[in-house]
């Protein structure tokens, strides 16, 4: 996973590999930017690069290969258990990093969803993060800063990853083997994420777009019952649930946009729907479905209730 092989994150990239030149490698980065826009990758190169010796990776070498295979000794990656990164993961990964590195030059740890650090865990890595034994290099990973600890915040040097422009994604959608059309919409949809198009172009989204978003505008107080059982249902698709309101979201954005950029549309290809709830839905109450659903999606992050907070959206969205 050498550096050439992320895309849109050149000054991100530049900044790393100028620290690799003036051997200037922090002991601790935090690399923050929505989900799907390269920070895993990039994090990974970092760890090639560094235990290569050289600003690109040669990617080929048995350092290189191991880490790309994620069978290094000397790197140890780090997710949430469940709904935290808990403190018993974090004392496990701190004895890892206390033994002298078996190959590379150092130490390495990705701990990817570093929001998901609460108070003890966090307080656990505050020591780690400010003397790495051994030199390691720490490298924590973000797609919410704002729900990071602040103790965290302020002992890693911050690179922010920024969202990947759509003809970037549309290219490499094609370059995968996708049909244009479906790359082009999926690109647009994305939000900047590679991730997020790759979901949208293959896992049947776009086809049923249309249905789920139908459905939605079709909920009505007078059929209150309707409109629980399809918060329910919703909410029970744990992994499904953050894309449909992402989906939901990017049409109410183009519902905004519509009177004064029509031609400026994510969903290119459902400019009719759009043009009919803009229709229905004045300019500031589609404002406010907006900001309540960005404050859902945090909420959702939080673990409240996903039918009940559903259920007061859906209610709102059907009074307009």
């Amino acid at each position: 996973m050498p550096f050439s092989e992320v895309i849109g994150q050149d000054r991100a990239i530049s900044v790393l590999q100028r620290s690799i030149a003036l051997e200037r490698v922090a002991h601790a980065y935090l690399f923050s930017g929505i989900e799907g826009c390269g920070k895993k990758k990039t994090a990974l190169a970092m760890v090639q690069a560094v235990f290569c010796g050289k600003e690109e990776a040669c990617g080929v070498c048995s350092s290189c290969r191991k880490i790309a295979s994620g069978q290094h000794p000397d790197l140890h990656v780090l997710e949430p258990d469940g709904a935290f990164i808990k403190i018993d993961q974090i004392r496990e990964l701190q004895k890892e990093l206390a033994y002298r590195p078996f190959e590379a030059p150092k130490k390495a740890c990705i701990i990817d969803g570093a929001e998901k650090l609460n108070l003890a865990s966090g307080n656990a890595l505050l020591k780690t993060l400010e003397e790495p034994p051994g030199n390691a290099l720490m490298i924590l990973i973000t797609a919410e800063r704002s729900a990071v600890l602040q103790t965290i915040l302020s002992r890693c040097q911050t690179l922010d990853f920024q969202p990947l422009p759509a003809e970037l994604i549309e290219g490499r959608l094609v370059r995968d083997q996708f049909p244009a059309e479906a790359a082009r919409v999926a690109a647009s949809l994305s939000g900047g994420s590679l991730s997020r198009a790759l979901e949208i172009a293959g896992d049947g989204v776009l086809e049923g777009r249309v249905t789920f978003l139908e459905r939605v505008f079709a909920l009505n107080l007078k059929d209150i019952n309707t409109l629980f059982a399809t918060a329910e249902e919703l909410a029970a698709d744990k992994e499904g649930l953050p894309g449909f309101l992402e989906l939901l979201l990017s049409f109410l954005r183009d519902v905004l946009i519509y009177r004064s950029t029509p031609d400026a549309l994510a969903n290119v290809d459902l400019a009719h729907l759009v043009a009919r709830e803009a229709e229905r839905c004045t300019e500031t109450v589609t404002i406010e479905l907006i900001e309540q659903l960005v404050a859902l999606r945090r909420l959702l992050v939080r673990n409240v209730n996903a039918r009940l907070a559903l259920e007061v959206f859906f209610m709102r969205l059907a009074e307009r």
